[in-house]
């Protein structure tokens, strides 16, 4: 298990390796990052536009634009599919009568679960009636302990006064991209995206920015990270979980770091200055905008 805690997600680096905490400066130009899945669209489009054409008339369509209005509903239930994030669920330890960890339940029970399947809520992990008798101390080291026996995991308790003010920058600028420091290859950039699938449940879904750039909205992310505010009104604190996905080219500690970065642009140290003209200019799609100067300013976080 890999936790981190905010603010001061500094310390959860502490015993990673020594490249997280030293940039080499071989940066290589991205360009056009504003319109990426519009020009993906396009080029998709524009390569398959003669099958399509064949398709339409085989099925006595006019073009390509009739074709679509007959498949609108397929394409929009898939677009709908991918775009719900599913970090898997892992097993809770054996439970006793005093753990506030629930025995899994066979099926969905809950309205929430039925009219949101692919959202995990944080009863999913935790006991809530148990939980909201613990104070604030014992709440943290039992999601810690929920979370130890799983490599692949990150979490945090986020104090909610920290959270409210990130969240806020998140819905004004909801993409973003990072630079994650790579031994020997100089800077590797990642794309970022919030969601807001829950009133209680909010994500953020990291993806290398070449496949992003490659399949756009069908890009698969190396991690998810979901802040539970089930108990924020009467804890005061957000829960965080997050999944690194094994395989796809993300360590770990590489999305601690990636954590720790998307706090420093989106909480209290970006709300003024070099950091919040980035994500201005960004969100804007300015063309002024330029990686290097991210990554400049990125250097900055460790």
């Amino acid at each position: 298990m890999a936790s981190l805690r905010v603010p001061s997600l500094r310390n959860t680096v502490s015993g990673a390796a020594p490249y997280l905490r030293t940039y080499q400066r071989r940066w290589a130009q991205v360009h056009d990052v504003r319109y990426l899945a519009t020009q993906q669209s396009n080029r998709v489009l524009e390569k398959y536009k003669e099958k399509l054409d064949k398709k339409a008339k085989a099925e006595g369509l006019r073009d390509v634009n009739e074709l679509k209005e007959a498949y609108k509903e397929k394409i929009n239930h898939l677009k709908q599919k991918a775009s719900i994030p599913t970090p898997p669920l892992t097993p809770p330890p054996s439970p006793t009568t005093s753990s506030p960890f629930p025995s899994p339940p066979p099926a969905p029970q809950t309205p929430e679960k039925k009219s949101n399947p692919g959202i995990k809520t944080l009863s999913s992990y935790l006991d809530l009636p148990k939980t909201r008798a613990l104070p604030p101390k014992e709440l943290e080291a039992i999601w810690r302990l929920r979370h130890a026996h799983d490599a692949q995991s990150l979490c945090a308790v986020i104090p909610l006064d920290v959270y409210r003010t990130i969240e806020s920058t998140a819905k004004k600028y909801p993409h973003f991209i990072l630079p994650l420091p790579k031994e020997g290859q100089g800077a590797e950039i990642h794309f970022m995206q919030w969601t807001f699938p829950a009133p209680d449940t909010v994500t953020v879904l990291f993806t290398h920015l070449a496949e992003y750039k490659l399949r756009g909205e069908y890009s698969q992310p190396h991690t998810t990270i979901t802040h539970h505010l089930e108990l924020a009104g009467e804890k005061g604190v957000v829960l965080l979980q997050g999944q690194v996905v094994e395989g796809r080219g993300v360590s770990v500690d590489e999305a601690k770091w990636l954590v720790m970065a998307l706090q420093k642009f989106y909480g209290v140290g970006g709300e003024k200055g070099e950091r919040r003209r980035l994500l201005e200019m960004f969100g804007r799609g300015d063309e002024g905008f330029r990686v290097e100067e991210l990554v400049e300013e990125a250097e900055k976080v460790v």
